[in-house]
């Protein structure tokens, strides 16, 4: 699995650790990520995503995963972002959704 955000679809850099002696070794900056569940409301349901530490404090300032979503140019989404965005908007172009009825009524 790639270590990826899967929201924003930031990725590993590569740099150089330069030691006193000016020795460059190749080092890695990994994003921070995170397995966190975020609620759709406009989807009904909870969506389960790996995701960096900045993008969920960035959905937690729009209010959320939807207004993120919308709000998100689609150049700055990573695959699955756009997925879910492609989702919530036809959901939201298509009106209101019904709850689902239960099987014990």
């Amino acid at each position: 699995m790639p270590r990826r955000c899967e929201l924003t679809g930031k990725k590993v850099l590569f740099g150089r650790n330069v030691a006193h002696s000016n020795v460059k070794t190749n080092r890695r900056f990994e994003p921070n990520l995170q397995k966190a569940t975020l609620y759709s409301d406009a989807l009904r349901r909870k969506i389960g995503l790996r995701v960096c530490t900045r993008a969920l404090r960035t959905v937690q300032h729009n209010g959320g995963l939807d207004a993120f979503l919308l709000k998100s140019d689609d150049s700055k989404l990573a695959p699955e972002g756009l997925r879910l965005k492609r989702q919530v908007k036809k959901v939201l172009a298509g009106g209101p959704r019904k709850k689902p009825e239960t099987a014990a009524s």
